[in-house]
């Protein structure tokens, strides 16, 4: 292994930088640098070659140019065990470079101000950092390159195993980081410029998608113990989620933990004025409702089918109190994963002394993001199905009657209670409701009057002047005819079928109050 001799180092962020160069120093390797980084080094005794003694040129356009120099990348790029690489650059009097060390323009930082402007965006991106880390990476066989302040400590470390120098595995894994960084770098430039160009919200879905996503963890397996699974975050996050959500207890997440746990929040999101608590299970709620405190809800939640509830997953869209806490820490109830904004501090010791294996996760105010509500990503073998996800809101005032029979305000209530849960059920689904809780949920099914059937027997009698919701049209008179036998008053759907007058008809013909959204709710 060859000893460094000569290090580069141009950093923008420059934590740790004046204690990595003094151990560079140490090894005695002469270390070239350029602008505020030499300035700094300078200021604390660091004896520093500036660049412009390289390259016989100083820095041109406000630093624009600086390192785009053959002394530069010729001493980086050539190879050591080519004599020609070699005879070329001794020819030109250029001494080979054997570590860059560089990061780069704070561009997310820029162009994350609000006032942020286009040429002040542009200004930040960064030219001659990514050229020289991307030459360093690709000669990594001989030289090594660090984009990183976090990993100097373990450089030093191998540094001092390798008495000065780095293996070639070592080299190559750092040369992995750096296109990494390089990569997520331009990609960042990239989406930023395309909003620019795209500014209409009329606009065609991205021509190419390129989202960085980063492992947060290993899982133990998948949906199943055969199969591999990670756990990755987007580099982005625009509101509370699954994914940022802090774990305060319990054992760690696992794969089908976080897809539920996933469904039962963005549940919870549609419903802002009251306290509401969602239990879900296999990615559907069994149970929904919302009340006038929190304590209320949950128990009127876990009512609707405490069956389904065993091993659910639990969450709520305000801060968790201890009365509502010692309900769910029932030793009778098995819950899994408990999710809510913010927790009162005994109603925490409550959750964590009645069990030790619950997880228990706070997300911070919950919102859903209208302005950055990103997109909803499915993927399939040897492609990705891509949509803009389903915020639809529906409002009284957006509800067509078309029956002789009109709903009553109680009825509207329920009926749009239902058509936010609805939403979250996999079709078709159908949601019964009375009183802000979900008493029968019909999930999953082929044919909508069997969705209608079993809803009907999960609710067990409770839907008895209640109303019922539909994520899509109905096909057929059937499932009217069922749910009128069941005692349902009231039914909200999209409409659209070319029955939808027989449908109507079935109504009148047993008296109920139906609702056209205009929307449809599949989920699948």
């Amino acid at each position: 292994m060859a000893k460094i001799k000569r290090a580069l180092i141009s950093v923008y962020n420059k934590d740790g930088i004046i204690e990595l160069a003094a151990a560079l120093k140490k090894f005695g390797i002469e270390i070239i640098s350029t602008g505020g980084t030499a300035k700094l080094l300078k200021e604390n005794k660091i004896k520093v070659k500036e660049v412009e003694e390289l390259t016989k040129f100083p820095e041109m356009m406000d630093g624009r140019v600086k390192t785009l120099d053959p002394a530069i990348h010729a001493g980086i790029l050539a190879v050591r065990d080519n004599e020609q690489h070699l005879k070329e650059i001794t020819a030109q009097k250029i001494e080979p470079i054997d570590l860059v060390v560089c990061n780069l323009y704070p561009f997310a930082k820029t162009i994350a101000k609000a006032d942020v402007t286009l040429a002040e965006a542009v200004e930040n991106i960064d030219i001659g950092g990514p050229t020289m880390i991307r030459s360093a990476a690709k000669n990594n066989n001989d030289v090594g390159v660090v984009v990183d302040p976090a990993d100097y400590d373990q450089l030093l470390a191998q540094l001092k195993l390798g008495n000065g120098a780095l293996t070639k595995s070592q080299k190559l894994k750092l040369a992995y980081k750096a296109f990494q960084h390089t990569a997520e770098y331009d990609q960042k430039i990239q989406k930023y410029l395309r909003k620019i160009v795209f500014k209409s919200k009329t606009e065609k879905m991205p021509e190419m998608i390129s989202d960085h996503y980063d492992k947060k963890a290993d899982l133990r397996y998948g949906e199943n113990p055969h199969q591999k699974a990670a756990f990755y975050l987007e580099k982005e996050q625009h509101e509370a989620s699954i994914s940022n959500a802090e774990q305060l207890h319990g054992k760690g997440m696992s794969f089908n933990n976080i897809n539920d746990t996933d469904g039962a929040l963005e549940l919870v999101k549609e419903f802002e004025t009251k306290a509401t608590a969602a239990v879900i299970k296999h990615a559907n709620p069994c149970g929904i409702a919302a009340a006038d405190n929190l304590k209320e809800a949950f128990i009127k939640a876990h009512a609707g089918d405490p069956l389904s509830a065993f091993g659910s997953i639990v969450a709520v869209n305000q801060k968790i109190d201890l009365a509502t806490a010692v309900e769910i820490a029932d030793q009778d109830k098995f819950i899994e994963v408990v999710i809510a904004p913010d927790y009162e501090p005994e109603a925490l010791k409550i959750l964590k002394e009645r069990s030790k294996k619950m997880r228990i996760l706070k997300t911070g105010a919950l919102y859903r993001n209208q302005a950055q509500p990103g997109y909803s990503m499915k993927k399939v073998r040897g492609g990705l199905l891509v949509q803009t996800r389903d915020l639809a809101q529906t409002t009284a005032e957006d509800l067509e009657v078309v029956t002789e029979k009109k709903p009553t305000k109680a009825q509207i209530k329920d009926l749009l209670f239902s058509w936010k849960v609805v939403k979250h059920v996999k079709s078709n689904a159908i949601v019964m409701a009375k009183d802000e809780m979900a008493v029968g949920i019909g999930a999953g099914q082929m044919s909508r009057v069997d969705s209608m059937i079993i809803a009907g027997r999960k609710a067990d009698g409770r839907q008895k002047d209640g109303v019922a919701a539909s994520d899509a049209f109905f096909p057929f008179p059937d499932a009217i005819e069922k749910a009128a036998k069941m005692g349902i008053k009231a039914i909200i759907q999209p409409g659209g079928s070319i029955r939808d007058k027989e449908v109507i008809e079935a109504c009148n013909k047993f008296q109920l109050a139906m609702v056209f959204t205009g929307k449809r709710h599949f989920r699948h």
